[in-house]
């Protein structure tokens, strides 16, 4: 394989991981780079909707997935203060059946190691950690990439860079956009708790979703329902970047006090011994994602709130465009881009939208909140999921 057929990626997240398979897929030599020096295994739980699902299964990984997925069989909304559930929306093999592939929960860490697996064991890609994409210049052949490590520069040549090296991305920067991820006032804080030291109904094989004042719960198991993942979000002003800050388990039970949320709900909080929180960003939808040889996947394209759960769903489905599009036209990578960028950023960009709409509802309080459980109750689970249609029933094609 040439030369002349390399991509490269800058990022080896979950996004990065899909294109490489991906890319590799339809013929071409990819070479990863990423600035950590060791991929550990980070985050909790993630959800992996039918519209993600689908293109993991089709990328011959649908076996060693099973291995660590959860089907949840309901997804439940909960008025926190009140105990009542709202609706129930049926997932399982309905979900399946309706949309044409499964709808799945995993550990990150999880997904992560099946895709390293995946990718290490394929011949046309290579991974290199320890090397931070710094620039790059487009021209007639494609694109020279500039690195560093350990104060080294180093450079590469490739018919195309992938920037998917997420919401704090330099390469965004370098494709002309200047405006910084804007701050969503909420933090998220995740956990990890044995399910044995947990009540049976709060590890059920359901996605919980619990609405409060300023603040919203979820919950559901993964690992084979030997942990369940909690992720609970709070109105906050803390705001330092990073995924993984140290969180007090005493701050977190404060702020979903007793009176307001279940003592079933404040057990649950209770459980795990560690914590960790995040501050909540997004970006407003950018007019263009890349220029030349070179173009955005992922968070460092559309940054979102997590109030869909389709962060990694996004970039996932990213990585499965943008490779049909380079094999279209493997002698024109920019315009292969191009038409990648001009078919994600309208769906993207709505999926940005409709996440902070949701976060919205899942927060209200007062007489804004009595009118949203009559509508939720209104609806039923039924008329809850058929509003997902649009996201769920996606495919590449």
């Amino acid at each position: 394989m040439t030369s002349s057929r390399t991509v490269i990626i800058a990022g080896a997240g979950i996004g990065g991981l899909v294109a490489a398979l991906a890319i590799a897929k339809r013929g071409f030599r990819v070479l990863i780079f990423d600035q950590a020096e060791r991929l550990e295994e980070a985050g909790a739980g993630i959800q992996l909707s039918p519209n993600a699902s689908r293109i993991l299964i089709a990328l011959g990984l649908d076996q060693q997935l099973r291995d660590y997925v959860g089907i949840p069989e309901e997804l439940t909304v909960t008025n926190a203060r009140t105990a009542r559930v709202l609706a129930r929306a049926v997932l399982g093999s309905v979900a399946e059946e309706r949309y044409g592939a499964p709808y799945w929960v995993i550990h990150r860490g999880d997904l992560q190691a099946v895709l390293l697996a995946a990718v290490r064991a394929n011949p046309a890609i290579s991974i290199h950690l320890g090397i931070r994409v710094d620039d790059f210049a487009s021209h007639k052949q494609g694109v020279t990439v500039s690195m560093l490590s350990s104060g080294r520069a180093l450079e590469e040549r490739g018919i195309a860079l992938i920037g998917a090296d997420g919401l704090w991305s330099s390469l965004r920067k370098r494709m002309g956009h200047s405006a910084e991820p804007r701050f969503a006032r909420h933090t998220a804080w995740r956990a990890l708790a044995p399910s044995d030291k947990i009540e049976p109904e709060l590890r059920r094989p359901a996605v919980n979703l619990l609405l409060g004042r300023h603040a919203h719960l979820v919950h559901y198991p993964v690992r084979r329902g030997s942990l369940v993942n909690i992720v609970a979000i709070i109105r906050d002003d803390w705001r330092e970047p990073g995924w993984s800050a140290q969180g007090d388990r005493a701050e977190i039970l404060a702020r979903f006090p007793a009176g307001m949320w279940p003592p079933l709900t404040r057990t649950l909080l209770a459980a795990p011994q560690q914590w960790r929180k995040w501050a909540l960003y997004d970006c407003a939808p950018l007019n263009s994602w890349g220029k030349g040889a070179a173009t955005l996947l992922g968070d460092a394209a559309h940054p979102m709130l997590p109030y869909l759960a389709q962060g990694a769903a996004m970039a996932i489905e990213d990585a499965e465009v943008l490779a049909r599009r380079l094999a279209e036209s493997p002698d024109d990578p920019a315009s292969a881009l191009r038409r990648y960028e001009r078919k994600r950023a309208p769906r993207s960009a709505r999926v940005q939208r409709a996440a902070r709409r949701n976060g919205a509802v899942y927060h209200m309080g007062g007489a804004e909140a009595f009118l949203r459980t009559l509508a939720l109750m209104a609806m039923g689970g039924r008329r809850i999921l058929a509003r997902y249609n649009w996201l769920y029933g996606w495919k590449p094609s």
